[in-house]
């Protein structure tokens, strides 16, 4: 039997409209499927609701994957695919394989020959590139950096570094709560020529996207705590080290 189609379905990345986010196609090519394979499958509810399936919510196959899933289970994920049902992949926010554990599956579908067909929807971590006037040539998504302060301090200056040396963009996030501990992390590490992007709220009423220099944000007072924040450091090669 023909197996189906692995389709990486795009989501909001909060709450705004879903019109200008998800293009009409996406969301048409939504509600023509059965099967789903979602990181939260209660959110994955919400948003197939929005989007206004045509069968009831209850009908429909919602399949958990999150950080926590074991290998051996993704062929009984797949086993859909292979019963030649096509499967659609969701994340909690934004696009799924990109930082989401969603890559699991989609790398179980190439292994099997499964096509896999990636939709097209809004990435934090991308549309806060984009705006940030950093490099964009060269870049790097390290995902969360470490909790504990002297580890943290530790890695954004060998982030920094890097950055120096490849003259390369540097892109982490952080849990919205501890986004002012980060903040005030990066600017204690960080030389005071480094730019730093702190892209807020994206695609939200509230965006918020500024690059300014270590030395500019250590006059000014910000605040983004509890709001999802994308960060993005590139260290200048004349700088040195603070």
């Amino acid at each position: 039997m023909e197996p189906g189609t692995l389709f990486l379905i795009p989501t909001v990345l909060g709450d705004s409209a879903l019109g200008t986010v998800i293009p009409s196609e996406v969301q048409q090519r939504v509600r023509t499927l059965d099967y789903f394979v979602a990181e939260n499958p209660k959110t994955a509810r919400a948003y197939l609701k929005l989007v206004g399936m045509a069968k009831p919510l209850q009908q429909l196959h919602i399949a958990s994957l999150n950080e926590h899933t074991p290998h051996d289970a993704l062929s009984d994920l797949a086993a859909p695919l292979r019963a030649g049902h096509h499967v659609g992949v969701m994340s909690e926010a934004g696009c799924p394989g990109i930082a989401d554990p969603g890559a699991k599956l989609v790398r179980y579908a190439h292994q099997h020959a499964i096509r896999v067909v990636p939709l097209v929807g809004p990435s934090s971590i991308l549309l806060a590139l984009m705006a940030s006037g950093l490099n964009g040539q060269c870049f790097v998504f390290h995902g969360y950096l470490p909790v504990a302060p002297l580890a943290r301090e530790r890695t954004l200056r060998e982030l920094e570094k890097q950055s120096r040396r490849l003259k390369q963009t540097q892109v982490f996030i952080e849990t919205p709560y501890r986004n002012m501990k980060l903040m005030q992390g990066i600017l204690a590490a960080c030389s005071s020529d480094t730019l730093l992007c702190v892209a807020t709220d994206v695609t939200l009423p509230g965006e918020e996207i500024r690059t300014q220099s270590i030395a500019a944000w250590r006059k000014i007072s910000a605040s983004f705590d509890r709001r999802p924040s994308v960060f993005l450091i590139l260290a200048t090669v004349a700088q040195h080290t603070s």
